[in-house]
């Protein structure tokens, strides 16, 4: 392998078996040695193939990742690996051992310390890292029994549409759309954001197809507007809905708020012009499922 220096296997054994939890390999079923694609080399160069790869999944360049999205840490790669996720490779610093449990067949490469963190974004790299496919759910999934979905219209900022998809995993929705100008959903900022929530909910960008199967499933379309709207305390959020969440700027365009059969505002009594995108959707969200909660109590009064 280019730009790599062979380091003996004992060092590779060790790293791939030691557990965060303090197990070892006996008590993972999925996981045994022949399973595993030991990498026995540390790779040395920036311009290795696989760190052009991983470079190029974080900065959001799906044609050099191979369509592939990165993540670095333990706690994203457990909740991708709990959430089922197709783990293609995992990277690790030299300077740290392989944490967790993996499925068979994945690849595991050593990096250099250097190398390690030219690829990543954070600034202090936890030393581990995973290139991953892109998980596709079928928008079916997301209109199910009640759905309460999130339209995330236009948001550019990825922090704020990461905390959005967190707070909809939070209370409950059953899944989130995102309109053409949105941040992408795999960006590196948005799925830490998300605390990888992102991996824990059906997630689609709407199109012809996907508004028609809401209206085939007559979902009401909320629009969130800072006045000139009904309450949401006073809006009847147990019904099949989705949520429109706008741009942090400009909020939802003329086009959508066309669409909305309805909009609704958050009650504020302090002295603020305007909640952040995340902000008003987690409260939306809260009081859906605040609504939803009292109702099912309420049905299984005798």
């Amino acid at each position: 392998m280019r730009g790599a220096t062979r380091i003996p296997s004992l060092f590779t054994w060790r790293g791939c078996v030691r557990f965060a939890c303090g197990s070892n390999i006996s008590s993972h079923p999925r996981l045994t040695l022949e399973n595993m694609a030991i990498v026995q080399e540390i790779i040395t160069s920036r311009a290795n193939p696989r760190v052009k790869q991983l470079r190029a999944a974080f900065a959001g360049q799906a044609r050099l990742s191979s369509g592939l999205i990165a993540i670095e840490g333990d706690h994203l790669l457990e909740e991708a690996l709990a959430s089922g996720q197709v783990i293609k490779s995992i990277f690790v610093s030299e300077r740290r051992p392989l944490l967790g449990d993996l499925p068979r067949g994945v690849e595991v490469i050593t990096l250099a310390q250097d190398v390690f963190s030219s690829c990543v974004e954070t600034q202090t790299p936890q030393g581990i890292a995973a290139l991953l496919v892109p998980p596709s759910t079928p928008i079916e999934r997301m209109v199910a029994s009640s759905p309460l979905l999130v339209i995330a219209v236009g948001l550019q900022d990825p922090g704020n549409l990461g905390t959005l998809i967190r707070s909809a995993v939070a209370f409950g929705a059953t899944g989130v759309l995102t309109t053409p100008g949105t941040v992408s959903v795999w960006n590196s900022k948005c799925i830490r954001a998300s605390a990888g929530s992102v991996f824990r909910i059906p997630i689609a960008a709407t199109n012809p197809e996907v508004m028609e199967l809401l209206a085939e499933h007559q979902i009401a379309l909320l629009a969130a507007v800072k006045d000139d709207a009904h309450s949401m305390v006073e809006t009847n959020l147990t019904e099949p809905c989705a949520l429109l969440i706008g741009n942090e700027g400009a909020g939802l365009p003329a086009e959508w708020l066309a669409r909305a059969h309805r909009r609704i505002t958050i009650p504020c009594p302090g002295a603020v012009e305007s909640l952040n995108a995340a902000v008003a959707g987690s409260l939306l969200l809260y009081e859906a499922a605040r609504q939803r909660a009292a109702l099912r109590v309420e049905r299984s009064q005798p």
